[in-house]
């Protein structure tokens, strides 16, 4: 089974940028499809952008439309969130998660959470602060 580990988050100001990093060992990246979600104090996880294993296909939740870009270097076996006009409503702690099944469409990974087989990472904090 894949282990995934992110790095890059970090303090920001409002509009601000980061790029979370989603390093994936044990098994190559390329079977598969990579979700970023996040969680908020308090609040319940958000999918916030996932990709195919192709990379062909990609979803974005509507808080983070236009302003986040998700993409991945298999050859590097990591997975990217550029994350553009970062706001406050942005801070949460970021997980990349590795679905193995592909029995779901990314907008069905990101809706409704990854498979339970999927691989977690711990997760990394960004803070959006004014």
């Amino acid at each position: 089974q894949v282990q995934v580990v992110e790095s890059g988050g970090g303090l920001v100001q409002p509009g601000g940028s980061l790029r979370l990093s989603c390093v994936a060992s044990g098994l190559s990246l390329d079977y598969y499809a990579i979700g970023w979600f996040r969680q908020a104090p308090g609040e319940g996880r958000e999918g916030v952008s996932c990709v195919s294993r192709s990379g062909d296909t990609t979803y974005y939740a509507d808080s983070v439309k236009g302003r986040f870009t998700i993409s991945r270097d298999d050859a590097k076996n990591t997975v990217y969130l550029q994350m553009n006009s970062l706001n406050p409503e942005d801070t949460a702690v970021y997980y990349c998660a590795a679905d193995p099944s592909g029995l779901a469409t990314v907008q069905q990974m990101c809706e409704l959470g990854p498979h339970p087989r999927s691989s977690w990472g711990q997760g990394t904090q960004v803070t959006v602060y004014s």
